[in-house]
């Protein structure tokens, strides 16, 4: 075990999925002689040549499209777009050919291919680098949709993303980068998809979260002494919905916590799932805290983001209510 972050624990990752894998190919802009904008797949070109680690023109359309020929050919290519703003362009290929081969294809083809992108705020990147863009891609059947909170986490998820034998668009929070460190087993090991993680054990409050909103929660209640159920979704397509359920029959008071925008979030999905499901266990109505439906700015960057204050307000009304 070595406690490291979670650039070096994807590095780490990346390098030992190559090491034993042949098959895996990494590929996107800069992510070669530069060791990618974030540097996660640093030093992985000297080691492993131009053949497996691909420097590729600007074109998130070529190199979604690519990855997605290597899978089909059987390679296990692992693509990075440098910011999940920029993945737009190969939207087309995402939604409408590499989600639905295995089932156009009546199962003869499949596209076991990861999609690795950094999103969120946290590093002044403005409207263009700081997007949450989750919902796109949770929308869409056929896709896996994954993101860590920790470098424990982030390694564990990625070999079983790389294990899966479908799409995987695999979400990096950017701001937990190099800001959250974690004791990390040095070896590859792989953590289930669609399996939420319970962070923290109460029964007065349930607050649901994932990725980049995480450690705010946990210092939100840490801090405060809330006797909250905290949990951590980790995958977002499949979602554990058993354990979403759960929590909210436990407490009969929700909170979902995220990142992304409110309209159409992920917190609307499982609100909807605990209104269909729990509504008979609900003490007070569900609070979603989120992201403002406005481009995300730059000036104003944290304002944008839920604080501390915002989730402690949110137990606060759920409370007394």
């Amino acid at each position: 075990m070595t406690q490291i972050n979670m650039v070096q624990s994807l590095n780490k990752s990346l390098d030992q999925l190559m090491a034993e894998d042949e098959r895996v190919i990494v590929l996107g802009e800069d992510v070669g002689r530069d060791g990618g904008v974030f540097r996660v797949t640093d030093t992985l070109l000297n080691k492993y040549g131009e053949e497996r680690v691909i420097d590729t023109p600007l074109s998130e359309l070529g190199i979604i499209g690519m990855a997605a020929g290597m899978a089909m050919h059987g390679l296990k290519p692992i693509a990075e777009i440098q910011f999940q703003d920029f993945i737009y362009p190969a939207f087309d290929q995402i939604v409408n050919n590499i989600s639905k081969i295995r089932y156009r294809t009546g199962g003869r083809y499949s596209i076991p291919l990861v999609i690795r992108t950094p999103y969120g705020g946290g590093v002044r990147g403005g409207l263009y680098h700081s997007q949450s863009g989750e919902s796109y891609f949770v929308h869409t059947a056929g896709l896996t949709v994954i993101t860590p909170s920790n470098p424990y986490d982030a390694k564990g998820l990625l070999v079983s993303a790389y294990k899966r034998n479908d799409p995987v668009i695999f979400l990096e929070p950017k701001r937990l980068y190099r800001s959250v460190k974690a004791e990390v087993p040095d070896g590859l090991f792989e953590i289930e998809i669609g399996k939420a993680a319970k962070l923290k054990e109460g029964d007065e409050v349930s607050i649901i979260t994932y990725g980049s909103m995480v450690p705010t929660v946990m210092n939100t209640v840490e801090k405060n002494g809330i006797n909250a159920d905290v949990i951590d979704l980790r995958t977002l397509l499949p979602m554990d919905i058993d354990a979403i359920i759960k929590t909210a029959k436990k407490t009969g008071r929700v909170i979902t916590v995220h990142e992304a925008p409110r309209t159409l979030g992920v917190g609307a999905e499982i609100s909807a799932l605990i209104a269909e499901r729990a509504l008979d266990s609900l003490l007070a109505p569900i609070v979603r805290v989120a992201g403002y439906d406005i481009p995300f700015s730059y000036s104003h960057e944290d304002l944008n983001i839920p604080s501390e204050k915002r989730i402690m307000s949110a137990i606060n009304r759920v409370l007394e209510y």
